[in-house]
């Protein structure tokens, strides 16, 4: 009985001892994924501290944060959503800029010379996959630029609404749809590269995709407060710069 004692007064006193994690959550919007796994080793191996990724459309994402998810950094694929988590107090901070984004129209089997806005409007292509512009800052401007065509009321029963660009580019190379719009860093990862044929829109058709991120609020005593400034301020520097440009960012 006394050593069953002993061992469980050490638990309980190894368990009081032990440091709370300083490991932080880093809320990702779907377009940003691939950039984003190789920010996290390079962060990783820079700092020796770790990091998770959390994938979902911007517009969910910030549900989720409005909800108390415990996330430590958003970077979100647009301003509108950072702001408004800045506005209703999830940040002592604004947020900043760090990458503009491309729209590309995208299919698995129509040949590049044949794809363009126009031809959406073709007998042949039957569905079209487009994020849902609701919660997808993609899925807006790719309206935007239907609307621009004035072709938009031609093939509007034609859409099919992914719930993020990575649900979108899953209906593209599936073959599922003929065609869709997309992120030029998707279609640039090693995950999709060469799946089908792609073309970057006219990025006068649609509003400059501005891509925010926002360090979220952390108490003064919190052990995730340092490792979440220190990944907040790797994300401007200039080797994830380098990463974003070679995703095709701006």
């Amino acid at each position: 009985m006394n050593i069953q004692r002993f061992f469980l007064f050490l638990s309980v006193f190894l368990a009081g001892c032990s440091k709370p994690s300083d490991k932080i959550v880093i809320a990702t919007a779907a377009n940003v994924q691939y950039v984003m796994k190789e920010i996290k080793a390079e962060f990783e191996k820079e700092t020796g501290k770790e990091i998770d990724i959390v994938v979902g459309s911007s517009g969910k994402l910030t549900t989720q944060i409005r909800e108390g998810a415990p996330f430590d950094v958003f970077v979100s694929a647009d301003t509108k959503y950072p702001q408004e988590i800045f506005k209703n107090g999830g940040s002592a901070e604004k947020p900043k800029i760090y990458a503009l984004g491309t729209l590309v129209l995208w299919s698995k089997d129509i040949p590049k010379a044949d794809l363009n806005i126009d031809s959406l409007a073709n007998d042949k292509v039957k569905k079209i996959a487009i994020p849902n512009p609701e919660t997808a800052p993609y899925g807006e401007a790719a309206i935007q630029v239907l609307r621009s065509r004035k072709v938009f009321e031609k093939i509007e029963k034609k859409l099919v609404f992914g719930e993020s660009i990575a649900q979108t580019a899953q209906y593209i190379t599936s073959g599922n749809v003929e065609a869709g719009f997309n992120a030029l860093s998707i279609v640039l990862s090693p995950e999709m590269k060469d799946q089908g044929n792609y073309i970057i829109l006219d990025s006068t058709a649609y509003k400059p995709i501005e891509q925010a991120a926002i360090l979220l609020n952390h108490s003064d005593d919190s052990p995730k407060k340092e490792t979440s400034e220190q990944f907040y301020k790797f994300l401007y520097s200039q080797k994830a710069k380098a990463i974003f440009q070679k995703y095709g960012y701006k």
